[in-house]
C-alpha cells in the first residue's frame, strides 16, 4: 500500500519545483540574449546528448543532425489541438504550467537555437555519470525520433532527463530524481531531524538566496512529515 504522505509529497513538490524552474533572473536572461545565435552546430554529432544548465535545473535533448534536437517538454496544447504548425510554435510558460498540472508533455523537434534558448550547451557530459556505454549514434537517433509526439509527464518520474538517458543508454534514469528520493529516505529514517531541517531550509532561503532546488525540497518534505506525524 502506498504511503499517503509520500504521495502528497510527490504531488506537492511536483508543483513547487516546477514554478521554481521557470524563473530565470535578469542577468541570466541577458547572457542568453547575447548567446542566442553563437552555437557552433558543426561540433554536434548525431546521437549527442545535449545539456543546457539553467539557474535551478538542467534541460536535456538528443541531437538528430541538421541542426535539429529532440527534447521532452511539458505542454498542454496537444490535448486541445492537432494542428502541428500551431503546436510546433515556441512553448509558452502558460502551456508549460498547464502541461505539468495535467501531467502531459510532448517530445518535439526544434532547432539548436530554440532548444537551448541562449543557454550554454554541454555535449555528452552524462557519459561521465552513466556506467552503461552509449548506443550507436543511429540507434540513439531512431529511439528519439520514435518517441516524438504526445507523452505523459512527471517532473520527478518522467522528465527530459529520463527521455535522453533512455535514448542514449537504454536506461530511463534521472540523477535529480534519485537525489530527491535519497533525501526522502534519510528524513524518514531520522524524524528527529525534521524540525531542524525545516529551520535550516527556511534560514537558507531567507539569508542566502541560493541552492533553492536542494533546500526547498528538504523544507517542504520536513514540514509535511512533521504535520503528518
Amino acid at each position: 500500500m502506498k504511503n499517503p504522505v509520500l504521495n502528497f509529497l510527490c504531488l506537492f513538490l511536483d508543483r513547487i519545483l516546477y514554478f521554481m524552474t521557470f524563473k530565470p533572473n535578469a542577468q541570466e536572461s541577458s547572457k542568453e540574449d547575447k548567446n542566442a545565435n553563437s552555437y557552433e552546430v558543426s561540433l554536434f554529432k548525431k546521437g549527442d546528448l545535449l545539456e543546457v544548465p539553467r539557474t535551478l535545473f538542467v534541460h536535456f535533448g538528443i541531437y538528430l543532425g541538421d541542426n535539429k534536437v529532440a527534447h521532452l517538454m511539458p505542454d498542454i496544447l496537444p490535448a486541445f489541438s492537432s494542428d502541428k504548425s500551431h503546436i510546433q510554435q515556441v512553448v509558452t510558460n502558460k502551456r508549460l504550467i498547464m502541461g505539468v498540472i495535467a501531467k502531459m508533455a510532448s517530445v518535439r523537434v526544434d532547432s539548436v537555437q530554440n532548444f537551448a534558448y541562449g543557454g550554454t550547451i554541454l555535449i555528452n557530459h552524462m557519459d561521465h555519470r552513466v556506467t552503461s556505454k552509449p548506443l550507436p549514434p543511429e540507434e540513439i537517433v531512431k529511439r528519439a525520433e520514435k518517441l516524438v509526439g504526445v507523452t505523459e509527464y512527471s517532473l520527478l518520474w518522467d522528465n527530459c532527463e529520463h527521455f535522453v538517458n533512455d535514448c542514449r543508454y537504454g536506461i530511463p534514469l534521472s540523477f535529480q530524481t534519485d537525489q530527491f528520493c535519497e533525501t526522502v529516505k534519510k528524513i524518514i529514517r531520522d524524524r528527529r531531524s525534521i524540525l531542524l531541517s525545516a529551520a535550516i531550509g527556511t534560514a537558507s532561503v531567507l539569508y542566502m538566496g541560493f541552492g533553492l532546488c536542494t533546500i526547498l525540497p528538504n523544507f517542504f518534505i520536513s514540514f509535511t512529515l512533521w504535520m503528518a506525524s
